[in-house]
């Protein structure tokens, strides 16, 4: 086999794995969807790549308000790499502990909501810490990780306490050790990460699943879609729609921040 063939055959391999985890799908999007029709917010967080399957979930074609996509750059800024807002800096602050409890401080929470916190080792600081938060303010807690690196992986809390410590609910993406899936002959170095493929299907799975229960419940989602599908005056009105339900939710999220 190629690489690329060898590539595309652990990929499949991912889609078992996923498919394997129906029952925690659908525990999660049950989650979502209360959170959603309870007219709250259901917080997205990751640090590093994960930020990529935060903005998988919304917003983008095919997906519907009721998500807080929580995106720091100084955590997430990738294409400079080096100098000013540089890798090495994101990759330190994802360590630094505090900022977690900093990020939230800026949102009045309700138990009523979720969040689905993306880490694929599951060892970095702030991730751990906004799960513990959330967890601390009565707000359930799915954890998307690759399980095998995660458990093969060492914290760098002091405790020793991972993210899937703080999670009602953990999802695996089924990448392997180290991420990166193909061995090429006379390279010491595996390429061709998987997490994202597998973060992707599971979040894009959870977010099928919430849509047909909130339009099983009578308040069917606004959903951004492509003029090519509904029509240009369509997409519009949705697009419109969408953005603005996302404001009304979100200013909930800050109308009681603070002291009285």
């Amino acid at each position: 086999m190629t690489p690329s063939e060898i590539y595309l055959s652990k990929i499949r391999g991912l889609v078992e794995t996923v498919a394997a985890q129906s029952a925690a799908i659908h525990q999660a999007a049950d989650w979502f969807a209360q959170t959603i029709l309870a007219g709250r917010m259901v917080h997205l967080f990751g640090s590093g790549h994960s930020r990529i399957m935060v903005e998988e979930m919304w917003p983008r074609y095919g997906s519907f308000p009721g998500f807080n996509p929580i995106v720091e750059l100084s955590l997430s800024f990738h294409n400079l790499v080096v100098g000013a807002n540089g890798q090495r800096q994101a990759m330190f602050l994802e360590n630094v502990s505090g900022l977690a409890a900093r990020i939230l401080r800026n949102y009045d929470l309700s138990t009523a909501e979720s969040a689905l916190i993306i880490s694929s080792s599951g060892c970095n600081v702030v991730p751990i810490e906004m799960a513990e938060e959330f967890k601390r303010r009565g707000v359930r807690v799915v954890a998307l990780v690759s399980l095998a690196h995660a458990r093969a992986s060492t914290s760098r809390r002091a405790d020793g306490k991972k993210l899937t410590d703080f999670a009602d609910l953990i999802l695996d993406t089924g990448a392997p050790v180290g991420d990166a899936m193909v061995k090429i002959e006379g390279l010491d170095t595996p390429v061709a990460p998987g997490s994202t493929v597998g973060g992707c299907l599971l979040v894009n799975a959870i977010k099928a699943e919430v849509a047909a229960r909130l339009t099983a419940a009578g308040q069917p989602p606004k959903v951004l879609s492509a003029g090519v599908v509904v029509g240009a005056a369509r997409a519009t009105e949705l697009f419109e729609a969408a953005y603005d339900e996302h404001a009304h939710r979100l200013a909930k999220l800050y109308a009681n921040v603070g002291p009285a």
